[in-house]
């Protein structure tokens, strides 16, 4: 029974790691359907996608200890079990990265994580590149970035803003029009700060930064609340500037070797 003082303050989003991992296996078990794994349809079925009964099977663990996972119990779960759960419910890598992530396992098909170094050389590559760039910190905030990144990104980088990408682009009526095809962009941005965000999902900034943005934004608790999980990817991005008229660049993301909190964004036009 839900009492009238917690229905007025639920708990925040992802409030432990082990309901995080209950509700982020869930998920990705309904969209998965018999077809895809190689069983029957079989009679009709209440909810949709795989039964659990059907992927602890696939996993070779008992229902019961596969239910108490989804449920967010408290039980310990093996890096060889985490990794049958993600072959059987066909993760891609980022998605994978982001389970062994949330159950705080090392994934061992992954190498060990490089140390870290000093970011002082990123910071001024920026500078030194003739087409928008600028650098993200761990809470995408913008590090660094050139004139021709501040010019493009009207409401962000140019003038005294809020340097935080996310906030940006979910709170700023300059991103909803200078960014071609909001809503897509939106969701794909909230399913890559999802799976690049795991690492330190429960650091102060981190945590502060998305129930900052889920009071702010429905488009972002909305996003956030459905799971999806992206590597950072680049590719095709277009911008309705307000002086240069529709623009299209490539955009590419890189990682410095020994920080991949950190990253390079550039854009080139096409």
């Amino acid at each position: 029974m839900i009492t009238p003082s917690s229905a007025d303050h639920p708990p925040p989003l992802d409030a432990t790691p082990a309901r995080a991992l209950g509700d982020f296996i869930r998920a990705h078990r309904e969209r998965l359907s018999p077809q895809a794994v190689g069983l029957p349809p079989g009679p009709r079925r209440r909810t949709p996608g795989l039964r659990r009964e059907e992927v602890a099977q696939l996993c070779g663990v008992s229902p019961t200890w596969y239910t108490w996972i989804e449920q967010g119990r408290p039980v310990s779960a093996s890096a060889d079990a985490l990794a049958r759960i993600a072959v059987a419910l066909q993760l891609s890598r980022a998605e994978r990265a982001y389970l062994f992530e949330l159950a705080a396992q090392r994934d061992p098909a992954e190498p060990d994580p490089a140390a870290a170094d000093a970011p002082a050389t990123l910071l001024q590559t920026v500078q030194l590149v003739d087409t928008p760039a600028y650098v993200l910190d761990r809470q995408w905030n913008a590090l660094a970035w050139n004139e021709r990144a501040a010019d493009l990104f009207v409401g962000w980088l140019d003038g005294t803003h809020d340097r935080n990408l996310l906030r940006y682009t979910f709170t700023e009526p300059a991103a909803r029009a200078l960014i071609v095809d909001w809503e897509t962009r939106a969701r794909r941005l909230a399913a890559e700060f999802r799976a690049d965000s795991i690492r330190h999902l429960n650091d102060a900034p981190t945590r502060g930064l998305i129930d900052s943005l889920s009071a702010a934004s429905d488009e972002f608790a909305r996003y956030w609340a459905s799971q999806d999980v992206g590597g950072r990817e680049g590719g095709r991005r277009e911008f309705n500037h307000p002086r240069d008229g529709r623009i299209v660049y490539d955009q590419i993301t890189f990682k410095p070797a020994h920080r991949e909190d950190l990253k390079l964004v550039v854009l080139v036009r096409e």
